[in-house]
């Protein structure tokens, strides 16, 4: 179905998709999110989600899914229209508009999980998307977000991860930190991840974490870190050393690092 006009009701799930604000509380009150480029919506798909509808460009009608369930509308709009539309140019030339699930409780993904990431108030898209693609990449079992972190299924943060949001359960942990008592009842060692100096090398801390059997990574926000109170819920506070007078790494890379050094491969 050909889409001339920009403000066709019929595209409405793709309006403005810059604007951060306006998706932030449209998204989730809608029960849907937007998946972006032929690889993620593929991905999408194979986790199970239902699409919506389809919006392309003419050149990348090639990048629709053959496997597509029946009845799905498939929009076609010229460059200028897509940017129109979405409020940038849609390189990769395919969105799908899909629909969420129901949000799982932490209590079940707990009662399943031995490596956790838990996330405080990590606002960034781009981070939390690495996040993700580390802890499916890396052998985490799941991630845990407090009330304030982004959400995973923004565009930015599916893209950003390569569809990884998909392959990792997650749940949101409320009240926060109050909640953090739930995984030291459920038997999981908390590791507060933080470049204190007074904090145990991870590094050695891993090679001895054999008789954790369940290990939960509490990351912070990038500048302010881990707060104070969700350091003293843990059960060890943990450090990757740097040199050359670097106080930190972004919080992307940290997990990365403290995903391949306790996660399970």
């Amino acid at each position: 179905m050909s889409i001339e006009d920009p403000a066709d009701p019929r595209v409405d799930d793709y309006v403005a998709l810059t604007d951060v604000a306006l998706r932030r509380r449209r998204e989730p009150a809608d029960g849907l999110f937007i998946a972006e480029g032929e690889r993620v919506i593929d991905r999408a798909l194979r986790a199970g989600y239902r699409p919506r509808s389809v919006l392309v460009s003419p050149a990348r009608l090639t990048a629709v899914p053959p496997d597509l369930p029946a009845g799905v509308p498939i929009y076609v709009a010229g460059p200028e229209v897509l940017a129109a539309i979405t409020g940038f140019e849609v390189h990769r030339g395919a969105l799908a508009s899909m629909c969420r699930r129901p949000p799982l409780p932490a209590a079940d993904l707990l009662a399943a999980a031995r490596r956790l990431l838990v996330c405080e108030d990590i606002v960034s898209h781009t981070n939390l998307g690495a996040i993700f693609r580390s802890a499916a990449g890396l052998g985490m079992d799941a991630v845990l977000l407090s009330p304030r972190c982004a959400d995973p299924l923004y565009r930015r943060c599916v893209r950003v991860s390569m569809g990884e949001v998909f392959a990792v359960p997650y749940a949101r942990l409320d009240p926060w930190p109050d909640a953090l008592r739930q995984l030291r009842d459920a038997g999981f060692g908390l590791l507060a991840l933080t470049p204190a100096a007074d904090a145990e090398d991870l590094g050695t801390f891993a090679a001895h974490v054999g008789g954790l059997a369940r290990v939960a990574l509490l990351l912070g926000s990038e500048g302010p870190g881990l707060s104070a109170v969700a350091q003293a819920a843990a059960s060890a506070r943990v450090r990757i050393p740097m040199a050359h007078g670097v106080d930190s790494l972004n919080v992307a890379a940290t997990a990365a690092i403290a995903c391949y050094l306790l996660g399970r491969r």
